[in-house]
């Protein structure tokens, strides 16, 4: 049995016709899916989990968010694998897997695949990370994006960063990995499965998906007038070749800042979690090129 998860508001909502010929493909290639929709925000999670009870594939129509929601809800890890439809506004997990935007093509590629072991970022309270995590200015440009009702999705976010680098400022963070402990007045700190946020900036540009190691990318005591500079850097993906970056591979990572930070986790916001993060390897099996 495959549950499709599908969220009619990935993409603001403009993505029907996609979903329809998502739905179409499965049908000509022999798959009949049980269609669970969304209604509110997290309730992917909650249908994820009552897919995996019942056994089964789990395909997830819907952007970044739609997919964090439904990991954070996954189990029966034995028995069932994930498929994502991608159908967000960025996508960026998506182009870390492989898998197609188009979406005959990223049926096709479940249809004909076999599930690859995935790994995934486990943190504190039991919440589930897949592509990246960070606190510092990436968690300032979502509030903004949020906030902000005349421009979405990536020009939104592309705005949202010009106006928080103008804005920035450094915060005092302690990071332990690979039995170190590091100091810094990190512009932001961020571990990734993946590499890239915002639809496509590169954060973690160096990331490769199945190499069982997690990046750790740290923009550290950087001075105003260099602010131009590593913008351009970092559009281009060539941030970690700046000197106030600093780059590590690693399985567990822990931040503690000075003062207490929001963290964001596939570009959710959590207050009060611990940045601390764990590799899961050879768990969870997904579809991906």
């Amino acid at each position: 049995m495959v549950t499709l998860i599908v969220n009619p508001s990935a993409g603001r909502g403009k993505r029907k016709k996609q979903y329809e010929r998502a739905l179409a493909r499965m049908h000509e290639r022999g798959m009949e899916p049980r269609i669970l929709v969304t209604h509110a925000r997290g309730e992917a999670k909650e249908l994820a989990r009552q897919a995996c009870e019942a056994g089964g594939d789990v395909i997830v129509v819907g952007g970044d968010g739609t997919l964090h929601e439904a990991l954070n809800g996954f189990g029966n890890f034995e028995n069932c694998a994930l498929g994502l439809i991608p159908m967000g506004t960025g996508n960026d997990f998506a182009a870390a897997a492989k898998i197609p935007e188009d979406p005959v093509q990223a049926v096709d590629l479940i249809a004909d695949g076999t599930p690859q072991y995935t790994e995934y970022m486990q943190m504190p309270q039991g919440v589930r990370g897949i592509n990246v995590i960070g606190t510092g200015i990436d968690v300032e440009i979502l509030r903004r994006c949020r906030s902000n009702r005349l421009f979405r999705g990536k020009t939104g976010y592309l705005l949202s960063l010009i106006v928080s680098l103008i804005k920035f400022k450094n915060y005092e963070l302690t990071a332990r990995f690979n039995g170190k402990e590091e100091h810094y007045k990190s512009l932001i700190a961020c571990i990734g499965n993946g590499s890239r946020i915002g639809g496509g900036i590169r954060m973690c540009p160096a990331a490769v998906l199945g190499d069982g190691l997690l990046d750790f990318v740290a923009v550290d005591n950087v001075k105003k007038l260099r602010v131009p500079a590593a913008f351009v850097k970092l559009m281009k993906g060539r941030i970690l070749e700046e000197k106030f970056t600093r780059f590590e591979r690693c399985e567990h990572l822990e931040v503690e800042p000075a003062l207490p930070l929001t963290v964001q986790v596939d570009g959710e916001l959590y207050d009060g979690l611990p940045f601390v993060v764990d590799v899961v390897k050879n768990k969870l099996r997904m579809y991906r090129g």
